[in-house]
């Protein structure tokens, strides 16, 4: 239940247009749903501003058809990470409309109101190997509901390609920066704009990266202020954050 929705209910209450009797029952899976082997969280957008998101790996396909279910028949939207075909298949029984990123791993189902993307989130990523990393980011921020561009294969082998978007990394209000090899990408960012950088490590690169904690080493010890780093490829806890601090920031304009 997102908070539009218990408002509007709350209203209808107050106006007596719905019995109280009704409200408490729709009310009645409020914090959570236990559906056995899952406990789905229907608090979660009035508490932090945006529905559970659903871990896939590890799951069954049958698992998270059911999580699926659950969460669109209290809400308008689904997101479901690090997902493979047969999620998608299994979730797609229960929900024609959903949509697969076979890349970034993600299936997602949005049946909301169009609405306008706020303020400007800026994905750049070092390579193209890194890119599948950047989409998990970059989709997972637009669902969250903020415009996003995005700059890839713009890595430090080549600052002239990076260089040459200075205007659109200084209209962002976060930036998130997704690279492999050495990780010197956020630096380089952190040291050219005012507004935070999100870090975001990845798996990419030869032996000695040591499959990210090499990236995840030199991002941790940047020298450049306002840096802020996170799991390695985790795409998806980049876009969250920096969803939050561009939300932050629209509202603070406003």
């Amino acid at each position: 239940m997102n908070p539009q929705t218990l408002r509007a209910l709350l209203d209808s209450v107050a106006a007596g247009t719905t019995p109280a009797e009704e409200a408490f029952a729709r009310l009645g899976d409020l914090p959570f749903a236990d559906i056995g082997h899952t406990k789905v969280d229907h608090h979660r957008e009035l508490r932090c501003g945006f529905p559970e998101v659903v871990f896939c790996e590890g799951k069954s396909p049958s698992q998270v058809r059911s999580i699926a279910r659950e969460l669109l028949e209290h809400g308008g939207v689904f997101l479901g990470t690090r997902a493979n075909a047969s999620h998608f298949q299994s979730v797609g029984q229960v929900a024609l409309d959903a949509r697969y990123f076979e890349d970034a791993r993600l299936i997602v189902v949005d049946r909301r109101d169009p609405r306008p993307q706020d303020g400007h989130i800026v994905v750049a990523s070092g390579g193209t190997a890194d890119q599948p990393v950047a989409e998990e980011a970059a989709i997972s921020a637009e669902v969250m509901g903020n415009r996003v561009t995005r700059l890839y294969d713009v890595g430090v082998a080549g600052i002239h390609r990076l260089l040459a978007h200075q205007d659109v990394l200084r209209d962002a209000n976060v930036i998130i920066a997704v690279a492999g090899m050495e990780g010197a990408l956020p630096s380089l960012v952190a040291g050219l704009v005012a507004c935070p950088v999100v870090a975001v490590p990845t798996s990419i690169g030869y032996g000695a990266s040591f499959g990210g904690v090499a990236a995840l080493l030199t991002m941790l010890n940047s020298c450049a202020s306002g840096v802020g780093v996170v799991n390695i490829d985790n795409g998806f806890g980049a876009a969250t954050l920096a969803s939050r601090i561009n939300h932050a920031a629209v509202g603070e304009a406003r």
